[in-house]
């Protein structure tokens, strides 16, 4: 099978399937042409050597009934695809929020040569690509089951999620500002009453 072929199947990049050949992971030769030919044992097999883990989110506590058929949808999706799954992950929280700790702990599992996830926005509302590419750099891979745009409620909470935290930081900001104000006439006071109380 070609290794194009192969890694189609199991649906990761090319790139991705070319650093498993390269680094000794995928039985296989390359001819004079340079075509790499991946080993039809190994295309059979090579899916149960690999750790899959699925990842299922969703914004809000409310959705949880949600997330539990996205992870049923994300399970047959791999049985489909002759993955054997090591690891169902399952997570509440917005797409924007850079500290959700179970995905942090997928990310930091280099034995996890695969993530699963049912659209890109699940993983992450921005940055997908980055962490696609760095994955890649690792000889790992992001399979996305549906490449198409997801709704919009979960837009809207991610949306709603970003205006929280801008007005948040906005009033952080105003309070420090204060803050700073007070220390200043503070300390410009003490110098005031510091020359008004010298000798003359």
């Amino acid at each position: 099978m070609k290794l194009k072929d192969y890694a189609r199947q199991q649906g990761v990049s090319y790139r991705t399937a070319w650093r498993w050949w390269k680094a000794g992971k995928l039985p296989g030769h390359q001819r004079d042409t340079g075509t790499i030919l991946v080993e039809p044992e190994a295309a059979a097999s090579s899916s149960g050597a690999q750790r899959v883990a699925v990842y299922a989110r969703v914004s809000s506590a409310e959705n949880t009934c949600n997330l539990q058929s996205q992870a049923e949808r994300l399970a047959a999706y791999c049985a489909a695809r002759g993955y054997q799954v090591a690891k169902v992950v399952k997570e509440v929280g917005s797409g924007i929020n850079d500290g959700r700790p179970k995905l942090l702990a997928r990310l930091d599992d280099q034995s996890v040569s695969l993530i699963v996830v049912e659209h890109k926005d699940r993983l992450t509302r921005f940055g997908f690509r980055y962490l696609d590419t760095l994955l890649q750099a690792q000889g790992r891979a992001i399979a996305v089951v549906n490449q198409a745009e997801n709704g919009t409620e979960d837009l809207l909470a991610d949306l709603t999620a970003i205006v929280d935290s801008f007005c948040a930081r906005l009033y952080a900001q105003r309070r420090a500002k204060r803050k700073a104000e007070v220390i200043v006439r503070e300390l410009e006071a003490r110098e005031a009453k510091g020359e008004t109380d010298a000798p003359g």
